[in-house]
């Protein structure tokens, strides 16, 4: 059975079309297998009185000379039409250029494309690879972008038949009001699977078919060696790889940032920012840049040399943390299960508050200051609101100390909103804190 999951950039997409009524055309960014090719052939379905979707890995030689010369349009579209069985009509169909980094003539046709007006466009391709093969075209400028993620807690409750809670748990956030022990246990218990399966559809359909870790592990490990197959392309000596599988260990620490010179040794400092650069295109990690000056303008005092690093999806790490080792000796999928979590293993939640985050459009920064000669405070997160901050302190365990969020707040109280200590307890307050369960982080 194959599942075709709800998800929300559907409506952008929608938006986009209302909006632009052919004057640009769409590119689709993210990481691979996170659904973009899925749910743009479905939107195409619903939208158009008929669709061409082009998969350049597919393609012919012949599909794919077509964009090398644009001066007959006309036998362009008359070629395709013939190709692919289907009848295209003026402003009512829409063609599909799927993995369009294996098709760089056909990204820079767009902007006759879309000057031509007669159909809409939408590209899709994983940015890393699309940053590979654009070196020698000219990027159209009459393309819109969407960034998309793997599905979000609210997708994935959706896929699990779910559409009540999380419209509950907005309200429950509205109102301040706690929701009671025995409720948040449930919730924080849907959560920890979530954790463990994750967001990848096709990690989701495994679930949902096989009611088994086991095989979601397995799905989640060609995915992920898919990912380094992809780093290996772009680098040959497989140093991003080594970038990537280093993440858990390295969050699993707590040193407060993460080091690439203890991951690769040799390496100038130009070409391990270039490798960083490529790893955050490929879209498969978050990144959180150290931020010098807490206010508002948060991006003006972005400190590129200092980044913590997280996995774009918190399933994947959880597997990723355990990639040399058999299934059955992942004692995350155990410990999470029994809502066993050691304080060491804290860092999946923060993970998970940073993958929450960004999938509900925010920019991650983190902020730091001397405790002592030897110590640091530390804010996990913070979110740019208005003309203020609101600082994020994440915890697994010991949620009644947060020292390092009171001291910020004191220390630059005039720039602060909310806060928010992130853990697994119920909604609460503690003076001017409020205790936020993980489950609603992608709700503030």
């Amino acid at each position: 059975m194959e599942y075709i999951f709800q998800r929300k950039i559907y409506e952008q997409i929608s938006q986009w079309k209302r909006e632009n009524a052919g004057r640009s055309a769409l590119l689709i960014e993210g990481a691979r297998r996170i659904g973009k090719s899925t749910i743009v052939e479905e939107f195409a379905k619903k939208e158009y009185k008929s669709y061409i979707l082009i998969d350049f890995i597919k393609a012919s030689e012949r599909v794919k000379s077509l964009f090398n010369d644009l001066m007959d349009l006309d036998y362009l579209f008359l070629f395709l039409q013939s190709a692919y069985h289907t009848t295209l009509y003026q402003r009512e169909s829409l063609i599909i250029f799927d993995e369009v980094q294996k098709c760089p003539m056909a990204r820079q046709a767009i902007k006759y494309l879309v000057q031509d007006g007669r159909y809409d466009y939408i590209e899709t391709g994983s940015l890393i690879s699309i940053k590979q093969h654009t070196e020698n075209i000219t990027i159209p400028s009459e393309e819109d972008r969407l960034e998309m993620f793997p599905m979000d807690y609210e997708e994935y409750r959706w896929a699990m038949g779910d559409t009540a809670t999380i419209p509950l748990l907005k309200k429950q956030l509205e109102s301040g009001r706690s929701m009671g022990d025995d409720i948040n246990r449930q919730y924080m218990r849907d959560l920890r699977l979530y954790m463990l399966v994750g967001g990848m559809p096709q990690v989701v359909s495994e679930y949902l078919k096989t009611k088994n870790l086991r095989s979601v592990d397995t799905m989640k490990r060609k995915i992920l060696n898919l990912y380094f197959d992809d780093f290996r392309k772009i680098d040959k000596t497989g140093k991003i790889g080594k970038l990537y599988a280093a993440i858990p260990a390295m969050l699993s620490h707590g040193v407060g940032r993460f080091y690439p010179t203890s991951v690769i040794k040799g390496v100038g400092a130009d070409k391990m920012m270039d490798l960083l650069i490529a790893l955050e295109d490929s879209k498969t990690v978050n990144i959180a840049y150290h931020c010098t000056d807490p206010q508002v303008g948060l991006p003006l005092s972005e400190d590129r040399s200092r980044q913590k690093i997280y996995v774009g999806d918190t399933g994947l790490m959880v597997t990723l943390a355990f990639w040399d080792k058999k299934f059955a000796e992942n004692i995350l999928y155990d410990k999470l299960l029994t809502d066993k979590l050691p304080a060491n293993l804290g860092y999946i939640y923060e993970n998970l508050a940073a993958q929450m985050l960004c999938s509900n459009g925010n920019r991650l920064y983190f902020y730091t200051w001397p405790k002592d000669e030897r110590h640091n405070y530390e804010i996990d997160f913070l979110l740019s609101r208005g003309a203020k901050v609101c600082p994020l302190e994440i915890k697994s365990s010991n949620h009644k100390n947060h020292v390092s969020l009171d001291t910020f707040c004191e220390k630059f109280s005039s720039r602060i909103a909310n806060r928010y200590l992130v853990c697994s307890k119920d909604l609460r307050l503690d003076g001017k804190t409020t205790i936020l369960p993980i489950y609603m982080t992608g709700l503030i």
